[in-house]
C-alpha cells in the first residue's frame, strides 16, 4: 500500500514539474519526458517510449499530454493515468487563466516575449539531445535512416503529420513483405457554458496535428461560427498558449476566461482535454494486444521513425525562429553542452534562459 502511495506521488511530482517547466509545444515536451522518465528514472525502456509515442499520434488531441497519459497509465494504472494528466495541465492552465484575466483586464501581458527569447534555445537544445538519444534506438538500420529522411524531408514541405505517419507506417509494412517475398484522416450573444463546454469537446475529440491545426478550428467555430472572439484576441490566445509551459491546448482556457470568465475557463479546459484521457483509458489495452501482431508491430516502427523526424523537424523551424542573436547561440550552446556532458537539469537552464532573455529585453 505504501508503495502503491509513493509511485502516486512520485507521478504527480514528475508531471506537476513537467507541467511548470515544460515550454516549447510538443516536441520539448515528449524530450524532457524522455529524458525524465526514460534516461533519469528509468520507467521504461526507450522502445516502449516509442510505441507508446506512436501510438498516442495515431489517435486525436494534444499528442505530448496523451503521451503524458500514458506513461502514467503505464507507472500508475488508471489512477496514475488521472493524476498524470490532471498534474501535466493544471500548472500551465492556472498560468494561462491568471495571463488571461491580466490580458482581458490591461489588453497585454507582460514580459512573456522577453522571457521566451532567452528560454527557446534551451527547449532546442533539450529537442536535440533526446533526437540523438531516441534516433540510437528507432533508427537501427539503412531501411530506417532512409525512412526518418523521407519522413523529414516532407515534413518540410507543409505535408500533414497524419498523412507522414500514415504513409511512414505502410511504407514500413510494405517495405517489409517485400524483404519477406525475396526470401518467401451565427450566434453574436455570449455563448452558453454549455455550448462553450461541447465545443471544446468537440474540437479535442477530433483535432490531429499541432497549434496551427488548433488555430484553424478555434477560428472557424469561435469567429467564423459564433463571433464571440476578434481575431486579434484568437491571436493573442494562441501566443499565450506557445510561449507558456505545458499543453499548447491551454489556449482553451484563455479562450474560455474570454468568453464566459472562470466557469468557461475550467470548461473549456476540460471539454478540450476530456477526450484525451477517455481515449487512453479506452484503447491503451487494446494498443498492448495489438502490438503482439507483427503486421501492426510493423507499421507502429513506421509510425515511430515519422514521430521522430516530426521533432527533427520541428527543431529545424525552431532554431530558424531562434538563432536571432548570437546571445542565443550563446545559451543554445551552454544549454547542450549542460544536458549532454554536465547532466544538468532542464529546469534549471530554462530559468536561467529566461532570466538572460529577460535581462537581455530590459537592458
Amino acid at each position: 500500500m505504501t508503495n502503491t502511495k509513493e509511485i502516486y506521488k512520485e507521478i504527480c511530482f514528475v508531471f506537476a514539474r513537467l507541467g511548470l517547466f515544460a515550454f516549447g509545444g510538443p516536441a520539448a515536451h515528449i524530450a524532457m519526458m524522455e529524458d525524465e522518465l526514460v534516461t533519469k528514472r528509468e520507467w521504461l525502456k526507450k522502445t516502449e517510449f516509442m510505441d507508446l509515442l506512436g501510438f498516442t499520434n495515431l489517435i486525436p488531441g494534444p499528442n505530448s499530454t496523451e503521451l503524458a497519459i500514458a506513461l502514467g497509465y503505464k507507472r500508475g494504472g488508471k489512477i496514475g493515468l488521472f493524476l498524470a494528466g490532471i498534474c501535466f495541465i493544471f500548472p500551465a492552465m492556472t498560468i494561462v487563466l491568471l495571463l488571461a484575466m491580466f490580458y482581458k483586464q490591461y489588453g497585454e501581458v507582460p514580459l512573456i516575449e522577453a522571457l521566451f527569447s532567452g528560454i527557446k534555445p534551451v527547449i532546442l537544445a533539450v529537442i536535440i539531445q533526446a533526437l540523438f538519444r531516441l534516433g540510437q534506438t528507432t533508427i537501427k538500420d539503412s531501411k530506417s535512416l532512409l525512412l526518418f529522411l523521407a519522413a523529414y524531408l516532407l515534413s518540410l514541405m507543409g505535408v500533414g503529420e497524419i498523412t507522414i505517419l500514415i504513409l511512414t507506417g505502410l511504407t514500413m509494412l510494405l517495405m517489409q513483405q517485400l524483404s519477406k517475398w525475396r526470401s518467401h484522416h451565427l450566434a453574436i450573444e455570449p455563448m452558453s457554458l454549455m455550448l462553450l463546454f461541447l465545443t471544446f469537446l468537440k474540437i479535442g475529440s477530433v483535432l490531429y496535428g499541432s497549434g496551427y491545426v488548433l488555430l484553424a478550428f478555434l477560428q472557424a467555430e469561435f469567429i467564423e461560427r459564433y463571433a464571440a472572439l476578434t481575431s486579434t484576441q484568437l491571436l493573442d490566445a494562441v501566443a499565450i498558449g506557445q510561449f507558456t509551459p505545458g499543453p499548447v491546448f491551454t489556449t482553451a482556457t484563455f479562450v474560455g476566461y474570454l468568453i464566459q470568465g472562470v466557469p468557461g475557463a475550467i470548461l473549456a479546459t476540460v471539454g478540450i482535454f476530456l477526450p484525451s484521457f477517455l481515449l487512453i483509458l479506452l484503447l491503451h489495452p487494446l494498443f498492448n494486444r495489438l502490438r503482439s501482431s507483427e503486421i501492426f508491430s510493423v507499421i507502429l516502427d513506421g509510425i515511430t521513425i515519422a514521430s521522430l523526424a516530426l521533432m527533427a523537424s520541428v527543431s529545424w523551424q525552431l532554431g530558424m525562429a531562434t538563432f536571432v542573436s548570437w546571445v542565443s547561440v550563446v545559451i543554445f550552446a551552454a544549454s547542450f553542452i549542460g544536458l549532454t556532458r554536465f547532466k544538468v537539469n532542464s529546469s534549471y537552464l530554462i530559468i536561467m534562459g529566461g532570466f538572460i532573455g529577460w535581462l537581455v529585453t530590459m537592458f
